[in-house]
């Protein structure tokens, strides 16, 4: 009889024990099965504009007030909500170059930003400086593949990559910087600093976090390029494992997301960026489930950008892209000091333009802006009794138009926010033909040339050469010495002008770039127009 029961007892926690692992098999496949859904909001390339501002044709746009009240709107509609910039926050208008970025910090504090990957010109302020933003962040700064060079550890206080919990989910997300860095920064800045190969990094990285979190984003300042060899889109077609790609560098204004398949899964991974200064916001609405995208919805959101329309009567009037949106008073009460510091010293009036000297094309063929820039440089270093052959300035250090009508200080602290001295370097012939053989390789990029009175050459970009290069009216002698005037950063062997390091002599005059500028529109009366007077031909 005892050996009955002792059976049945038996029997019985078999059957129980076989229960409990169905329940807990059924439970595990309920939770696996769980569709999950979350909100990713992006910015990119914010580079200083932390308040409204004016961009062509209209004031107050963009601005973290307004951008404020939208992350709310969208917050109170959704429970899972990830805010996430994409890099470069530093250098734009004179409210944050002034205070090293202090209002931008203050600004997306009050956000309430997730995290950030660090940007190319993150490395704008000096190492100490940098530390100091990290310290004031109350979000995390991302790199991966940013290292120091005598221990492989991460930049001081960065992190690769943040676990983020939500209800039921995590979330990984890791940062890149484009490892072009390298040649572009500051080179006193980055010194001490390896940057590693954005794809090596990252696939080392990803099958990391794929144990840690149900889902991975790459958030990345590489940039958007013309084939799928180059920037994010090399990496969403590289690395295995990723469920979007948010981006930043390219000032890419993206209205659709880029879908890239993945060249190893043959799955397909959405790449998105919200063009800069905080004009747009990305807004991706994901669903997934075991871990693969399961849906994905996307819309790039105006704040407050106006386009005009200009009437029969001749009348221009402005109309929002999208719905107007009120600042948050709270943070505008914050920023406020900021501007009233900068709007009593840059007010001033120090001439008039006739007509727009636009942008836009600054990096693509010589503009009427890159020639009044670089003709300040000629001049003022001229006025520092050297004796110069011609200046020579990279479009990517011109950061916006001057407007027709008045032209105060602060347009041409908008214009030239890069703190760089005018420098006069002494280079061999044959250095300067190496530098305008580079040319035709840099248009469309930051390095693009614009070039002073006394130069003209002509760019076949057929076959990628430069033809017929005159230095006031002769070809270059290879043997001859030539006076160049440029930015300090460019001086310094900047955005891959690596043969300014290769000059004879060297002289900076210790006046920021910007400052030139002034005096030099101030020497002619205070009234200039636009011209392109044909210095570089391009056919």
């Amino acid at each position: 009889m005892r050996k009955k029961i002792t059976l049945l007892i038996s029997v019985l926690i078999m059957v129980l024990m076989f229960a409990g692992c169905a329940s807990t098999s059924n439970e595990q496949q309920e939770t696996a099965a769980v569709e999950h859904h979350i909100t990713i909001l992006h910015t990119n390339d914010h580079h200083g504009h932390p308040v409204a501002f004016y961009n062509y044709p209209a004031a107050g746009q963009g601005g973290l007030p307004a951008q404020a009240t939208l992350v709310e709107q969208i917050r109170a509609e959704v429970p899972n909500v990830l805010l996430l910039s994409a890099g470069d926050m530093n250098t734009g208008r004179p409210e944050s170059n002034f205070f090293k970025a202090e209002p931008d910090v203050i600004g997306m504090n009050y956000i309430g930003y997730d995290a950030m990957a660090m940007g190319n010109h993150e490395f704008d302020p000096t190492p100490e400086e940098m530390q100091r933003q990290i310290v004031l962040c109350e979000f995390p700064w991302l790199c991966a593949n940013v290292v120091k060079e005598d221990s492989g550890d991460y930049i001081d206080n960065v992190k690769p990559y943040i676990i983020k919990e939500y209800d039921g989910f995590k979330v990984a997300v890791f940062g890149l910087m484009t490892q072009t860095t390298e040649s572009t920064g500051s080179p006193e800045h980055i010194k001490g600093y390896k940057f590693l190969d954005e794809v090596e990094t990252a696939n080392k990285l990803v099958p990391e976090l794929k144990e840690q979190a149900d889902i991975v984003i790459a958030l990345v300042h590489c940039g958007i390029y013309d084939d799928v060899t180059k920037g994010s889109e090399r990496i969403a077609a590289q690395v295995p494992g990723l469920a979007l790609v948010v981006d930043g560098h390219s000032h890419t204004k993206v209205k659709e997301p880029i879908m890239v398949t993945n060249e190893e899964t043959g799955k397909q991974v959405a790449v998105v960026q919200a063009k800069d200064w905080g004009l747009y916001m990305g807004r991706v609405d994901l669903s997934f489930l075991n871990g693969e995208v399961t849906d994905l919805k996307y819309q790039l959101i105006p704040i407050n950008v106006k386009y005009q329309e200009k009437l029969d009567d001749g009348t221009k009037v402005y109309h929002f892209e999208g719905e107007e949106l009120k600042e948050d008073e709270g943070l505008l009460a914050l920023l406020q000091p900021y501007v009233d510091k900068v709007d009593s010293v840059l007010k001033e009036a120090i001439g008039t333009a006739t007509a727009p000297f636009l942008n836009d094309n600054t990096r693509a063929e010589e503009t009427a802006i890159g020639d009044l820039v670089a003709d300040s440089l000629k001049w003022f270093a001229e006025q520092q009794g050297q004796e110069v052959d011609f200046a020579f300035q990279n479009g990517g250090g011109i950061r916006t138009s001057i407007a027709d009508g008045e032209i105060q200080k602060q347009t041409v602290y908008e214009v030239l926010p890069f703190d760089n001295s005018v420098a006069v370097c002494t280079l061999k012939g044959s250095t300067v033909i190496e530098m305008f053989n580079a040319t035709p390789a840099n248009i469309g990029h930051g390095a693009m040339a614009q070039v002073s009175k006394g130069v003209s050459l002509t760019i076949n970009s057929a076959d990628g050469t430069v033809e017929e290069l005159l230095i006031n009216g002769s070809p270059v002698d290879p043997d001859a010495e030539y006076k160049v005037a440029t930015n300090s950063y460019l001086a310094a062997g900047g955005d891959g002008y690596k043969m300014f390091n290769d000059k004879v002599d060297y002289y900076d005059t210790s006046l920021m770039q910007r400052d030139a500028l002034i005096e030099y529109i101030i020497s002619m009366g205070g009234t200039i127009s636009p011209e392109v007077e044909g210095r570089i031909t391009i056919k």
